[in-house]
């Protein structure tokens, strides 16, 4: 079989080698590229997520510092959160843990 015979059986648009090339360039970068499109656009989503969980973490980070610098400048208030948090008490002194 010719090369002729067989571009027959295509539409006469992709006939011609430009259009081709083209295509073929277009079905490269969309799917098989290691950077495809759809590649490109699963990393700016993750990009994405990855900025909204750096400023949680910043808030959390800012929170805990102003907590820290609460607990350091007060001697009742790191009494207190040692009592909430690891449960420490004083002689003589009895401890009931409710839970919710």
């Amino acid at each position: 079989m010719k090369m002729k015979d067989v571009m027959r059986y295509f539409p006469p648009l992709f006939r011609n080698k430009f259009i081709l090339s083209f295509v073929l360039f277009f079905v490269w970068l969309t799917f098989i590229d290691t950077n495809s499109l759809i590649e490109r656009t699963k990393n700016i989503q993750q990009v994405h997520q990855l900025e909204k969980d750096k400023l949680y973490y910043e808030k959390k980070i800012q929170e805990d510092h102003e907590r820290l610098q609460e607990l350091e400048s007060d001697r009742e208030n790191l009494e207190k959160f040692a009592r909430e948090q690891y449960l420490m008490k004083r002689e003589n002194e009895d401890i009931f843990i409710i839970e919710k």
